[in-house]
């Protein structure tokens, strides 16, 4: 072949016998749920979510575990809270706070030292009498089954004595006497906390002051945290004194045994919600019934529903207004969840514990949406105020 010869013609490829396919647009994409540009804010959100529901957990589990030395200092600060008013107004009238404090102290030692005096007698008493009514119970009953047995049915003594158990029923009130007991054995720790507490109260206004470095900074979400549970404790103390003084006149002229000691039951219990008075009511009627049978029992029962329909569906709420700002559904959960954190104490201090929470959250623009879940359907958001002296 020489270079003048030209070069063969391509030849075309046979034509293919199955169908082209058809041809489509390229898909477009799908929108994304979360874009690119804010995917990085999601992640950060989650994290933060994560942490901070780990922190939730392990404050939780510090607090429960923390009990023993946190009560006697919880307990410091709510009588701090109720006595530092008087020490401010005493200082008003040049009563200086090294006067005013040592005399608070010493009421409240007798106070306390009286009520734990005479609980201490009380229960040893019915402790000793205890065999009594045991054995007047055990009579009622076998009476009770031979009833059922001419009626028909087959049940003994010992089964009804095993269904109604007033030990069991007891074992709640028991408990909180107990742990009440166990923090008056703390007595002096509580003083001595509750007089440093009142020795700073004066100077706290200036201190955080100058803490957050600003003299004229609004202190007014401290003292609205501060005044609330103070008006709450006072206002829940006067009604649970007339509740105490109504049940333990009506249990004395009913002729009920220990009526005192079923009203100081009765006061301490009240500042249990939606329970207390439920369970201050067990140990008497049992009592009334064991002491003169159905009749005085049954007139126990109506006088206990009438005190509590009287003071607390009525009297209570008036006086109250909105103080707690709490809905009933928070107030039935605070009081499970600080009945389980820190038993019968928690319960007893459970409103003023979540109101101080509630209020902490509310003063703060990222949590006042868990604050209004918090509260009643007609309370106020809170909005910064002017005030900047100190409750007295």
């Amino acid at each position: 072949m020489n270079a003048s010869t030209p070069p063969p013609a391509s030849v075309p490829p046979p034509p293919s016998s199955a169908p082209s396919a058809p041809s489509f647009p390229p898909p477009s994409p799908l929108p994304s749920l979360f874009p690119e540009s804010r995917r990085p804010r999601l992640i950060g959100k989650v994290q933060e979510y994560l942490l901070t529901t780990a922190a939730l957990v392990i404050v939780i589990a510090a607090l429960r575990v923390a009990r023993p030395v946190l009560l006697p200092l919880v307990a410091s600060g709510f009588l701090a809270a109720l006595t530092a008013p008087v020490v401010l107004r005493l200082k008003t009238r040049r009563v200086p706070p090294s006067v005013s404090i040592p005399l608070l102290v010493l009421a409240m030692l007798l106070v306390i030292g009286g009520v734990t005096g005479f609980v201490g007698s009380s229960i040893n008493r019915f402790l000793a009498t205890a065999p009594s009514y045991e054995a007047s119970l055990n009579r009622m009953l076998s009476g009770v089954s031979q009833y059922l047995i001419d009626a028909g049915f087959v049940v003994t003594g010992a089964e009804l004595r095993e269904l109604v158990n007033p030990g069991a029923a007891l074992n709640l009130a028991g408990r909180t006497l107990a742990e009440i007991a166990d923090l008056l054995s703390n007595l002096f720790l509580v003083l001595l906390t509750t007089v440093f507490l009142l020795l700073e109260v004066t100077e706290l206004p200036d201190k955080l002051r100058r803490a957050l470095g600003n003299p004229d900074a609004d202190l007014s979400h401290a003292i609205d945290v501060v005044r609330q549970v103070k008006n709450y404790v006072v206002l829940k103390t006067y009604v649970s004194l007339a509740t105490g003084a109504l049940v333990g006149a009506s249990l004395a002229a009913f002729g009920v045994d220990f009526p005192i000691l079923w009203g100081l039951l009765a006061f301490l219990l009240n500042f249990i919600p939606n329970i207390g008075s439920i369970i201050a009511a067990v140990p008497p009627v049992l009592l009334a019934l064991v002491q003169f049978g159905w009749a005085t029992t049954i007139g126990v029962l109506l006088m206990f529903i009438a005190v509590n329909t009287v003071i607390g569906n009525l009297l209570e709420p008036r006086l109250m207004g909105r103080q707690m700002g709490l809905s009933p559904l928070i107030v039935f959960v605070s009081l499970v969840f600080w009945g389980w954190l820190w038993g019968p104490l928690g319960m007893l201090l459970s409103v003023p514990l979540t109101m101080i929470l509630r209020i902490v959250l509310e003063n703060n623009r990222q949590t006042q949406g868990i604050a209004i879940l918090m509260g009643t359907s007609t309370r106020p958001v809170a909005r910064g105020r002017n005030r900047r002296n100190w409750p007295g």
